[in-house]
């Protein structure tokens, strides 16, 4: 009678081994929404690169082009490589 129990625990554990597999095996999705600290951390990055949001205005289009041109630039520095690229 006490081997029952033991196979369903087994089965249970089982089962939940592979269920947090295949939580983990989902894709990233980047058409999801932002979470609040994801867009702090956007806002820390802009201004970092030397945009200001509170009085830039009168440079709008150029300064904010700018301010993302050099986060991309920070972005794809930090996605290769230190030795760089392999082929």
């Amino acid at each position: 009678m006490t081997s029952l129990p033991r196979i369903t625990l087994g089965a249970l554990a089982a089962a939940c081994c592979f269920a947090s597999v295949a939580a983990l095996a989902q894709p990233y999705d980047s058409t999801a929404p932002l979470t609040r600290v994801q867009v702090r951390a956007e806002v820390i990055e802009w201004q970092r690169a030397g945009y200001d949001q509170s009085d830039d205005w009168s440079h709008y289009p150029e300064s904010a082009l700018r301010a993302g041109a050099i986060v991309a630039e920070r972005r794809a520095e930090t996605a290769t490589p230190a030795g760089g690229a392999r082929h």
